[in-house]
């Protein structure tokens, strides 16, 4: 795990499981500003569409890396991401997240 100290003082981000199929799971993730998901490791590929416009940061477990993301862009990763993901802006972050079952 690659938990940062600063981490423990973070509200973690709320998502509301929408929806799971045999192939699909699909979450609706809320960050209040400042708020983070944990460190986590994705099990399966996945799909995040970003509802609101503004950018993320994403610890990878040696660096932070902003991204910016724009409301209705998709962009798909692999299983096996490990990452917290942080909402750096002074403003509530939404996005939905498919993730696609093997």
């Amino acid at each position: 795990m690659a938990e940062r100290p600063e981490d423990a003082k973070r509200v973690l981000a709320q998502g509301t499981k929408q929806g799971e199929t045999d192939r699909a799971i699909i979450t609706e993730w809320r960050f209040p500003p400042g708020g983070h998901t944990g460190w986590h490791r994705h099990g399966h590929d996945y799909i995040v569409v970003p509802i609101t416009s503004g950018d993320l940061a994403i610890w990878n477990g040696t660096q932070e890396i902003r991204s910016p993301l724009v409301s209705g862009v998709s962009y798909t990763r692999a299983a096996g991401v490990e990452h917290d993901v942080i909402n750096p802006n002074s403003f509530e972050f939404v996005f939905i997240e498919i993730e696609i079952k093997p």
